[in-house]
């Protein structure tokens, strides 16, 4: 019972957290959403949006993604540049501004305008000129985006089928459902004319959108057709359930940018919520945290939750120039109206490989080449040498008392007595031994001696008794 509580308590206090303190994206400015533009300029559509946290900003061409790969347009803080502008530049643009916790659309009309004055609304096929006094039968233009003919989705999710096409004359296209003309009503697109729906949208499905759809394309010199399959799948009311692997442990070089994704199945769009474990002590170092059991966690902020075509839903934690104190245990918790489920995976993040500055280098370093290490003890020694020989010759050194040229055989230096008293010891007695008396030095002097030449003799005289 307390396991469920504490659960309940901390989806609460996720739900708190994420719809009490921040706010969702909103447009700062007005903008006017029919934009014209000369063949050859360059134009800018603007984007002034704002929110808690700051916006991620994602733009869209006639239901198509603007990415690296469009080399004429570049995506700015707050703006789409396109340069160069060609004719096929023109049609519906969407800047689509999200941050996790809402998001807001702002759509422009782009005209280009041609040389001779005439501007053209949209990038559609259908405004390719036609070929004077030559038929073309109609063909698919796009069959990459028509491979999927099966498709299923959940109900009040939505799909498009595409079926652009070009031809000459200029073909039309008819859309059928389950072998029947298809009402201007029952597609969800409105507003345009049968000729310009080269994509059907269904929004919103219901178990009565499934069945077969057809888009007819012809024109004076034929005709083809593409088929889709619709199924709508009913939801059934359950807690989320998340799909795959993800998240999975994850190792990061330091300073590194690593990632953290979570593929969760509803049927309503869940909450994702992100959560990183607070390791002891470390609860000061954060403004808030919640507590579940005996850990704490710190909410992170969190991106958008993108809808993917299967019907899951995708979020992903982007990590940069990843710190010691990114390590740890990290929790992806998809919640809706009738439960949650989570999953952890940890993050280590290796230690820094550059040297640090302040090093103190050891005394028997390997890095060092040989000659080195054998030169320096050789100089210390050289030096030292010089120094002591210099010494010597600048003052005179003692000198050891000379032997007495006769010699007294009962008269030994003190050394040499203690060494011969210690034999005597060693030999266990001293009845026979000669007798010997050690040397005393009682004095010892130096002469010098001035000769005529201007020689200088110095000489010791010593004096000792036995």
């Amino acid at each position: 019972m307390s396991l469920v509580y504490y659960s309940w308590v901390f989806i609460l206090q996720v739900l708190a957290m994420v719809f009490t303190y921040h706010c969702p994206p909103r447009v700062s400015e007005r903008v006017n959403h029919r934009q014209s533009v000369r063949l050859g300029r360059t134009v800018k559509l603007p984007c002034p949006v704002e929110g808690d946290p700051p916006p991620l900003i994602m733009w869209t061409k006639d239901g198509r993604n603007i990415h690296s790969g469009w080399t004429r347009f570049r995506v700015l803080q707050h703006a789409l540049r396109i340069k160069e502008v060609e004719t096929d530049d023109a049609g519906t643009y969407i800047c689509k501004a999200t941050n996790g916790f809402g998001s807001v659309n702002i759509n422009y009309t782009l005209i280009v305008i041609g040389k001779n004055g005439a501007g053209t609304a949209t990038s559609d096929s259908e405004h390719t000129p036609e070929l004077a006094g030559k038929l073309v039968r109609p063909r698919f233009t796009q069959p990459a985006k028509m491979r999927k003919r099966v498709i299923a989705r959940p109900v009040g999710s939505s799909v498009r089928l595409k079926c652009t096409a070009s031809g000459n004359p200029r073909p039309d296209i008819v859309w059928l459902k389950d072998n029947r003309p298809l009402m201007d009503e029952e597609g969800g697109t409105g507003g345009e004319g049968k000729k310009k729906r080269w994509t059907l949208s269904l929004k919103n499905l219901t178990p009565e959108h499934s069945g077969k759809y057809t888009c007819h394309v012809s024109n004076r010199a034929g005709e083809i057709n593409a088929t889709y399959k619709v199924e709508v799948i009913q939801r059934t009311n359950s807690k989320p359930i998340l799909t795959g692997t993800h998240p999975v442990n994850t190792t990061v070089d330091y300073g590194g940018t690593t990632s953290f994704q979570c593929k969760v199945r509803s049927d309503v769009k869940p909450v994702i919520q992100w959560l990183k474990r607070v390791e002891p002590g470390d609860e000061n170092k954060f403004n808030s945290t919640i507590e579940v059991g005996d850990h704490r966690f710190v909410v992170l902020p969190t991106g958008e939750v993108w809808s993917r075509p299967d019907g899951s839903y995708l979020n992903k934690l982007l990590i940069t120039r990843a710190k010691e104190e990114d390590a740890g245990m990290y929790i992806c918790l998809g919640a809706n109206t009738m439960g949650y489920s989570f999953r952890s995976a940890y993050l280590t993040v290796l230690p820094d490989r550059k040297p640090q500055p302040n090093t103190i280098p050891t005394a028997t370093s390997s890095s060092l080449p040989w000659p080195v290490i054998i030169g320096i003890p050789a100089g210390v020694a050289f030096i030292l040498g010089t120094a002591l020989l210099w010494f010597c010759q600048s003052k005179p050194c003692p000198t050891v008392p000379p032997q007495p040229a006769n010699g007294d055989k009962d008269c030994l230096s003190y050394e040499d007595y203690i060494a011969h008293q210690q034999l005597l010891l060693s030999q266990g007695g001293t009845g026979l031994a000669p007798k010997v008396y050690p040397k005393i030095y009682t004095d010892i002097h130096t002469h010098t001696h001035s000769h005529v030449d201007g020689k200088v003799h110095q000489h010791q005289h010593i004096h000792y008794q036995c």
